[in-house]
């Protein structure tokens, strides 16, 4: 069975398969290696609105390697997730300081950021050696394949995958194959809409057999995620605001935003401070991994000095600060959350301009 399931796949794969993605290329392990961090936890039509960009400012691991954060961060900015970009940063780094790519699985998982799975696609797509993946898509093709009981998450039925996808991946057209596995969770063993008529393993697939795809693969309930409140400052001096870069380590670590009040109790000790109009704006819900956050928008217009005050208040003064209008803070990279609160306050001051609401 071990063989013929890798012979319908490969054989669907040469006709159904995608063989147009940009980081495609059989002798290019760098664009195959920032492909497979951008597709962590990310979607490929998601990714390839960024993978372009990123290449043409970075064409080689030496150029990457050669830019500052700063540099790097703006051609990350709204794809979240943002310590894949500090950790593909920190690798290439290591890699131009060695002079070559690594060779084996063990070498690419000794790099920041880089697991099993992401190694074992980098030595197969990258270096066209043998390697084997576990992503979301092929863990979710083996566990409706084989109908496979128990929390997906939890170690016993890692190891069990493992164990399969070992047995399942061919040494010949290893390439193909970790493409084709993925591709087939992609296209047709969806989460929510499984394709399971145009499956070329639906003969033998338990779930399918079992009337059960959907129950697969299968996790413990977890608990709704939490709510967080928190405000954030529009400091403005004329058409600026002032923003600050956040603490490498954290939420959002390395990028510039505007200070963030997660104690909202904060406002009123800043307005009786420090005086001025603070009025509230625009709120939006930014969501993450592990919580949601509620954040608020807090317009006042201060003069420079004033502004350092309040940063100082907040504890904020050791940060690397400075102030940029709308255009150049989309342009230094900032997070998706900053960018919707940017384009709703230029809004609101365009309506003020023309009186127009």
């Amino acid at each position: 069975m071990t063989a013929d399931f890798a012979i319908r796949l490969l054989d669907w794969f040469d006709q159904h398969g995608r063989h147009d993605l940009p980081w495609q290329v059989s002798d290019d392990p760098y664009k195959v290696w920032v492909s497979e961090i951008m597709l962590q936890q990310t979607q490929v039509k998601t990714v390839l609105q960024y993978f372009e960009r990123f290449i043409q400012r970075f064409p080689t691991v030496e150029s990457l390697a050669a830019a500052t954060w700063d540099e790097v961060a703006p051609y990350w900015a709204g794809l979240g997730y943002y310590a894949r970009a500090r950790n593909l940063h920190k690798a290439a780094q290591d890699v131009a300081a060695v002079g070559h790519f690594p060779q084996t699985l063990d070498g690419w998982m000794a790099l920041s950021g880089i697991g099993q799975s992401t190694a074992g696609a980098l030595m197969s797509l990258g270096l066209r050696q043998y390697g084997v993946i576990m992503d979301g898509n092929v863990k979710r093709v083996l566990t409706r394949y084989f109908a496979i009981e128990g929390d997906s998450a939890q170690p016993q039925v890692i190891k069990q995958l493992w164990s399969l996808a070992e047995q399942l991946t061919p040494a010949e057209r290893n390439a193909d194959y970790t493409q084709a596995i993925m591709d087939l969770g992609a296209t047709l063993c969806t989460p929510k809409k499984p394709l399971c008529l145009y499956c070329p393993m639906q003969a033998d697939c338990q779930a399918y057999a079992q009337n059960r795809v959907l129950e697969f693969p299968q996790k413990t309930p977890k608990k709704p995620n939490p709510t967080r409140h928190a405000q954030v400052l529009f400091l403005q001096v004329g058409s600026q605001y002032l923003w600050v870069q956040r603490p490498d380590q954290g939420l959002w670590g390395g990028l510039w935003c505007l200070p963030i009040l997660e104690d909202l109790e904060q406002l009123p000790q800043l307005q009786q401070q420090f005086g001025g109009d603070w009025q509230l704006g625009k709120q939006i819900k930014h969501s993450f991994t592990h919580f949601h956050w509620q954040l608020q928008a807090v317009h006042v217009e201060l003069d420079q000095s004033t502004a350092l005050q309040v940063l100082a208040a907040l504890n904020m003064q050791e940060l690397a600060q400075q102030w940029l209008n709308a255009t150049q803070a989309k342009q230094a990279g900032i997070p998706q959350a900053m960018m919707k609160l940017l384009g709703a306050s230029e809004t609101l001051a365009t309506c003020h301009e023309t009186n127009q609401y």
